[in-house]
């Protein structure tokens, strides 16, 4: 149905040149942001629907580079007379001449051959690369480009070298004379169609582009004044003028605006590493809640909600994940300033990475924020007692002995009854650290724990305190029948805990045990009557050396061992 009409028919112009626009939006997005920036993936879904009308159209879209112009079936659909800004001046001046770009192109090819020429245009002067090289080494399968070579002294074009260069680098090219009058007729088109330049804008073609009509000290000052200008902190500037303006400016919607900007920014100087940006907003946003007039309420939050966004636990973790890929930002004034102004959110997830991570002052850094949050904010730390699942859940309970925070002791409570026996001795050991009579009655209830070593921590905790209130269940155990299944380790913890709990109230009873006679002496093994001298040893009184005195003659080695070494603990 269309064949033979025109392609400008089928395509209006003005189609292509909202493509062109968008591939300008694009180059500016992915100059300032990361491949996995939302506004980085929006803009190339973005050239994924602008192709769509183009395909429906025609398979392939050819482009001719005109200086400042791209020129589509003889209608300029592109044009920026300022170079500095102009896409078709970055590739005319780089030897372009011509892009063809075919069907298939702006699925993967195109997004890479636009981070080409951002590529090229921060190149060094001294660079070995350029334009064309970058893209020979890309091998595009769906994008061709034709190009002028520049050689001779003079480093002039010689246009008739130019030829049409695909992935393989490869192509032939018109004659000089016809090259030349094609560019001057396509040129003299583009003059035609281009709108006639404002009054009181002038062109750089306008005036002498030779730099020899400047004094050398004028040329030296120009060169220092570029050279600090791409030194200076443009961004820092920027952000500076948007406070003064949030500030100053008490206009709501203004305000409004100006905050709408900084959330969107925010999350991308964590993401690009720039701690120190990051550190100024939170900073300055504080100190504009402070002072700044006639703040709404709903304005004062959202400047609030900066330092709640940067303890969300997940950005926390990516924040720490660059920080320990990049272990020389951790020595920052920047880095410090930011972390100080975690919340109580960001206990978990620091608590979690401190053991993982590979920079040791990092390390210490952190500790210094988790000890800040953990004294600070008791009800976070009794929250992620209460989560058995919690990865940082032996991290915190370690943390609460090493602060002595005994408000912790009811979360500890939690910890005290975790399936993993591991979580329940690391809580033994915190309680025994915090020593107030509601930690030891915890370790008490932890003398009948299922696991051995548990067992064992809480039976000598009780025992080093004296706890009083342990006596009852240490006692069950001490003359009771399962102490005859403990092993030797098990039974002497608990002999000797019995010792130092019971006192003198502990002396008959263990030197029944020590000194049986008749027949009861047969149903008493070695192991228990040395485990009774050695309790004997801990009551320390006068009655229990003599009893221990009695039996220093023992036939039994094992028993006389213990005797032996109880009269030297009680002072022989």
């Amino acid at each position: 149905m269309t064949a033979g009409t025109p392609l400008t028919e089928i395509l209006p112009a003005s189609q292509v040149a909202e493509l062109i626009q968008g591939v300008v939006k694009a180059l500016r997005a992915f100059h300032m942001y990361l491949p996995n920036n939302p506004i980085y993936q929006r803009s190339t879904d973005n050239l994924r629907v602008a192709f769509r009308p183009i395909w429906a159209a025609t398979d392939e879209l050819v482009l001719t580079v005109v200086e400042t112009d791209f020129v589509w079936e003889d209608q300029v659909v592109y044009h920026q007379l300022n170079k500095s800004d102009s896409l078709a001046w970055g590739l005319f001046k780089d030897g372009m001449r011509a892009l063809t770009i075919r069907q298939g192109a702006e699925g993967e090819e195109f997004p890479r051959f636009l981070e080409v020429i951002n590529r090229a245009r921060y190149l060094a002067a001294d660079a070995g690369d350029d334009l064309l090289t970058l893209l020979w080494a890309e091998e595009f399968e769906f994008i061709e480009y034709r190009f002028i070579e520049f050689s001779g002294e003079g480093g002039g074009a010689l246009p008739e070298q130019t030829g049409t260069y695909n992935a393989q680098g490869g192509g032939e090219g018109p004659g000089r004379g016809e090259a030349e009058a094609e560019a001057r007729e396509r040129r003299a088109r583009a003059a035609e169609e281009s709108p006639p330049r404002p009054k009181g804008v002038v062109a750089v073609d306008d005036f002498d582009s030779t730099l020899y009509f400047l004094e050398e000290s004028e040329i030296n000052y120009i060169a220092r004044e570029v050279d600090e200008e791409y030194r200076r902190d443009v961004r820092g500037a920027a952000l500076s003028a948007l406070f003064d303006i949030l500030e100053v400016h008490g206009d709501g919607p203004t305000r409004t605006e100006i905050l709408g900007v900084l959330e969107q920014l925010f999350p991308n100087f964590l993401n690009a590493r720039d701690f120190r940006i990051a550190a100024t907003v939170l900073r300055e946003s504080k100190t504009i809640a402070s002072r700044a007039t006639a703040l709404e309420t709903e304005q004062a939050e959202r400047l609030e909600r900066f330092v709640t966004k940067l303890s969300e636990p997940a950005i926390v973790s990516q924040l720490l994940q660059s920080l320990d890929e990049a272990p020389a930002l951790a020595g920052e004034p920047d880095v410090a300033e930011l972390l100080k102004e975690l919340r109580s959110s960001a206990l978990e997830p620091v608590l979690t990475w401190i053991p993982n991570l590979s920079s040791a002052p990092l390390r210490a850094l952190l500790e210094k924020v988790a000890d800040r949050l953990a004294e600070t904010n008791g009800a976070e730390v009794l929250r992620i007692l209460r989560d058995p699942q919690s990865e940082a859940l032996a991290a915190v309970v370690a943390l609460c002995g090493r602060l002595s925070l005994t408000q912790a002791i009811p979360g500890l409570s939690d910890t005290m009854v975790h399936p993993d026996p591991v979580v329940r001795l690391a809580t033994v050991q915190v309680l025994a650290q915090l020593g107030t009579p509601s930690a030891l009655a915890l370790v008490d209830k932890a003398i009948d724990d299922a696991d051995r070593g548990v067992r064992i921590a809480a039976v000598r905790v009780a025992g080093g305190r004296g706890y009083k209130g342990a006596l009852r269940r240490v006692e069950a155990v001490v003359l009771g029948k399962t102490i005859k299944e403990m092993d030797l380790t098990e039974k002497m913890a608990f002999f000797e805990a019995y010792g130092a709990i019971a006192g003198p109230s502990g002396l008959n009873p263990m030197s029944g045990l020590l000194l049986s006679r008749g027949l009861l002496k047969l149903k008493q093994s070695s192991e228990t009557r040395a485990c009774a001298a050695i309790a004997l040893g801990r009551i320390r009184t006068a009655e229990a050396r003599q009893v221990l005195e009695r039996a220093a003659d023992d036939k039994d080695l094992v028993v006389r061992n213990a005797v032996s070494r109880a009269l030297r603990e009680s002072g022989a």
